[in-house]
This record gives C-alpha cells, sequence and structure tokens, in this order.
C-alpha cells in the first residue's frame, strides 16, 4: 500500500482562511492599489518642476545658434521668466483649489451613484488629463492655460478617489480601533508618492512628457481592473455582512473581538456561522437602506470641527512637502531634477513609517488625539533643524528626510483613519458606511484647503528665501496642535482616574 503524504503545510493554511477573509482580503489589495495609483499620478509635477527651469550655464556644449548669455534656453517657455516659482506655484494651485472644492461634492455624487462605476470612471479619467499635460511637451506646447486647464480637471477627477475607497473599506470591514492595520493600509498614500517620483524620476531628464504620460496609463489600468474587479458590499458575493456598531461595542464589552490586530479581519468565521445568519436580515436591511447624512449633521458630530481644522494645517504641511520638496533640495543642495526626486523618496518613507507607528502607539494607548499631538509638536523643532542643517552633507539629508516624513504624515495619516473610526461609532451614522462617504469627503476637503495652501504661499515665500517656506510650516504646525487641544483634554479624561471628576472643556 502506497503511503500518502500529509496535506502540504500551504494548502493547510489556504483552508484555514474562510471564504470571506479570502474576500476581504481582495478588497484591502484593491483599494490599496486604486489609491497608490491617485497619489502616483499626483506627484510627477514635483519632479519636473526642476527640468521646467533650469541653470543652463551648467550645461556642457549647448548648441551653436545659443549666445553665451543666455541662461533660460534650455528651460520651458513659459517657466523660463524669472518668475517661474510664481507660476509653478499657479499649476499646484489650480490642480489644489479644484481638488479642495470638488472634494465637498464628491461625497455626495459618492453616496448617489454606483462606487465601481464612480471610482473606475474617476480613475480613467485621471488617466487622461495626466497624460495630456505630457503630450503638451510633444505637442510644443508653451501656454500656461493649457497646464492650468488640465490640472483642474485633473484635480476634480482626483476627487473620486478617497471618499470611495474609505466607503467601501467602511462596507466591509466596518469602523472600529483599528490604528495598526488602518496604519499600514493608508500608506499607499506614501507609496504612490514614491512611485510616482520614481516613475517620474525616470523619465525627467531625457523627456518629461513621459513623466507624466506613464503614470497615467498606470492609474488608466488601476481604473479597468477596478470595473471589472472591485465588490462593493460583501451581501454582493454572500459574504456575511459587517457586524453594526453596536454589536461590536457588545462583543468588545465580552472581550469577543481583538481591535488592532490583523486577526481582526482575517480571523476565519467558521464558528460564527449561527451569529451571521442570526444578523444578516438586519445587516442586510441596513446595507440596502443606506441613508445620507446632511453636510450640517456631519458638522455636529463630536470632533468633526476639531479633526478638519487640524486635518488643515497638517496636510498644508505635509502637500508643501509634496509638492516643493525636489525643488528644495535640487536649489538648496544643487542636486540634478532626478537625484533630487529621488531623494525626497526618503520624505515617504519615512511617512510610512510615521503612519504605522502613530496607529500602532494610538491603539496602545487608546488616544489619538494624545498621539497626533505629541507628533506635532515633535515636527517643529525637527523642521527648523532640518532647514539649517539637513543638507550639510548626504547623511545629514537622508537621516533627516526620514524623521520628518515620520513627524509629518504620521499625524495625517493617523488623522484620516481615526477620524473614520470615532465617526463610524456615533449613533447618527449606527454604522451607515455609505453616509461616511459624505463625512469623509467633508473632513479631507477641509484638509485639502491647507493642501492648497501651503504650496501656493511657498511659491511665493520661495522666492524671497527658502527660511520664510519653513517658518510658515512651522506655523502651521503648531496651529494643527492648538486645534487637537480639547480633544487631548478629554482623552486625558478618560484616561486618567485622577482627571475624572474634573470639569472643563
Amino acid at each position: 500500500m502506497t503511503m500518502r503524504s500529509p496535506l502540504a503545510p500551504a494548502i493547510r493554511l489556504l483552508r484555514a482562511v474562510s471564504r470571506d477573509s479570502w474576500y476581504r482580503g481582495l478588497i484591502i489589495v484593491l483599494t490599496f492599489l486604486f489609491y497608490t495609483s491617485y497619489h502616483l499620478s499626483r506627484k510627477p509635477l514635483s519632479v519636473v518642476k526642476g527640468q521646467l527651469h533650469q541653470n543652463c550655464s551648467a550645461i556642457p556644449n549647448p548648441p551653436a545658434n545659443i549666445s553665451g548669455n543666455d541662461t533660460t534656453w534650455c528651460s520651458w517657455a513659459p517657466f523660463d521668466k524669472s518668475n517661474y516659482k510664481e507660476l509653478l506655484g499657479s499649476l499646484d494651485t489650480s490642480f489644489l483649489v479644484a481638488y479642495a472644492i470638488g472634494m465637498f461634492f464628491s461625497g455626495i455624487f459618492g453616496e448617489r451613484l454606483p462606487m465601481r462605476y464612480y471610482l473606475s470612471g474617476g480613475m480613467m479619467l485621471c488617466g487622461v488629463f495626466t497624460a495630456f499635460l505630457g503630450l503638451g511637451y510633444y505637442w510644443k506646447i508653451h501656454a500656461l492655460w493649457y497646464y492650468i486647464l488640465f490640472q483642474i480637471l485633473n484635480g476634480l477627477a482626483q476627487t473620486t478617489g478617497w471618499p470611495s475607497v474609505v466607503a467601501c473599506m467602511g462596507n466591509w470591514f466596518g469602523k472600529g480601533r483599528r490604528g495598526f492595520i488602518m496604519g499600514i493600509w493608508n500608506s499607499h498614500t506614501a507609496v504612490g508618492n514614491i512611485l510616482g517620483s520614481l516613475i517620474a524620476g525616470a523619465f525627467v531628464s531625457s523627456a518629461w512628457g513621459l513623466s507624466f504620460i506613464v503614470p497615467g496609463i498606470i492609474i488608466g489600468i488601476c481604473g479597468i481592473i477596478c470595473f471589472f474587479f472591485l465588490i462593493e458590499y460583501p451581501e454582493d458575493v454572500d459574504c456575511a455582512p459587517t457586524l453594526p456598531n453596536e454589536e461590536v461595542k457588545e462583543e468588545l464589552e465580552n472581550g469577543q473581538v481583538m481591535n488592532s490586530s490583523t486577526e481582526n479581519i482575517f480571523k476565519s468565521q467558521a464558528n460564527s456561522d449561527l451569529e451571521e445568519s442570526a444578523m444578516a436580515s438586519s445587516s442586510q436591511q441596513l446595507a440596502e437602506h443606506p441613508h445620507a447624512i446632511s453636510f450640517w449633521g456631519a458638522l455636529t458630530i463630536p470632533g468633526v470641527v476639531e479633526f478638519s481644522l487640524c486635518l488643515l494645517f497638517a496636510k498644508l504641511v505635509s502637500y508643501t512637502f509634496l509638492y516643493w520638496l525636489p525643488l528644495y533640495i535640487s536649489n538648496v543642495a544643487h542636486f540634478d531634477p532626478k537625484t533630487a526626486g529621488d531623494m525626497s523618496t526618503l520624505f515617504d518613507a519615512g511617512g510610512i513609517v510615521g503612519g504605522i507607528l502613530a496607529g500602532a502607539i494610538s491603539d496602545y494607548t487608546g488616544g489619538s488625539a494624545i498621539t497626533c499631538s505629541i507628533m506635532l509638536l515633535l515636527t517643529a523643532p525637527m523642521l527648523f533643524i532640518y532647514n539649517q542643517f539637513g543638507q550639510t552633507a548626504v547623511s545629514a539629508t537622508v537621516a533627516m528626510l526620514v524623521v520628518c516624513g515620520m513627524l509629518v504624515n504620521g499625524p495625517y495619516s493617523l488623522i484620516t483613519t481615526a477620524v473614520s473610526a470615532d465617526l463610524g461609532t456615533h449613533e447618527s451614522l449606527r454604522g451607515n458606511a455609505k453616509a461616511l462617504s459624505t463625512v469623509t469627503a467633508i473632513i479631507d476637503g477641509s484638509g485639502s484647503i491647507g493642501a492648497a495652501l501651503g504650496p501656493t504661499l511657498a511659491s511665493v515665500l520661495s522666492g524671497k528665501s527658502w527660511n520664510y517656506v519653513f517658518y510658515m510650516l512651522i506655523a502651521a504646525d503648531l496651529l494643527a496642535f492648538l486645534f487637537l487641544v480639547r480633544l487631548v483634554y478629554k482623552e486625558i479624561k478618560e484616561l486618567c482616574p485622577c482627571f475624572k471628576q474634573t470639569k472643563g472643556f
């Protein structure tokens, strides 16, 4: 009789994971990929800026018909003038203002349109508009209005992303204090920035048009993937619906649910079939009849105003680095545009670590506002040190870029996920992830006002001195901290028994 080997370990592992968990894992991967592509397509302009205006006198062997006194022959009109920083800033401003305005309406449309169509259509439009920016190189377009037009259109199309992926995650996982897991998932922002910098940097010195066209093609392909693979609700594929928040809270009190753990998402549900059957009817009804939440209703939810204002200034700092860091490195440290773009990815790499670290600390302490406030306080002196000493040596540049990325993007990442978790437990939403699309759009739209303001101010201040840019960033960082003071006090009261009887705020 032939002896048979035991079932292969990998197959045993596959069988141990439930069907529902496989689908939930697919949603995590897809939403991560989709929002990575959004940020990947936003990054090229910051890398290309250094190529649009160069110090042409440093380029060897200029064409024979170029005068020796002409130092702008290699720059791209209309950015070859002395006011090039203001013109480049106008491109940032047009995109970010359109994004900020569009975000307040995007959540409303996202609630009322099929998410799969809305998200896939948005990504394909982003791909088209991004590619048109690159085609300006091949069509030899030197009109400023052309680039501003497609920046505005791209900014509006980009608003389809964040409310949709958050709502999709809410449909499949509900909301809860999962800072560590959401910190990992939320690293799609930094991953997209890194990939966008590397892809744009690969073409910027030879044909900067491809720095836009290639990312445009990538996000367009992701839109096609979204159309064919995205699943909006667990019930659409006969998976167990997400627990309503009241039931989650009850299970937490009974010690049956472990938040802030990978096991909380991927845990097999084989032993909970009876419970799922009992709650399927009510959860199905909740998913099939989601109610919208009004703009003013969202503002009355505790914490929304504070987190929105904090995110406004935190995003101001983050997006100023996003759009101007490569040019700052190129101007101050005198790197070429490709090297400066590659160096700027260190800031985003630090942001990945910072987002995960902030989520883990928030889970452990139970204080998301406290975690954000500490990182914001540490950011202010770090920005000053980086501006003064960050370009003295390559090793100093590398170390300080990583640390700045951790401190700047840590609170930014945690605020977006912590706000979602906080809103998901509020009775006015009652686990309604679709209504959360509007709430998320309002909060991210508020942050986008700061995202538009920061690069615009940087374009003006950098013409005088880069020191003024960093003074502006430090001031914004401290304002972000101040808007969290009330929430910090509230969390301290909850965490420390000695504050339980204290009145105030």
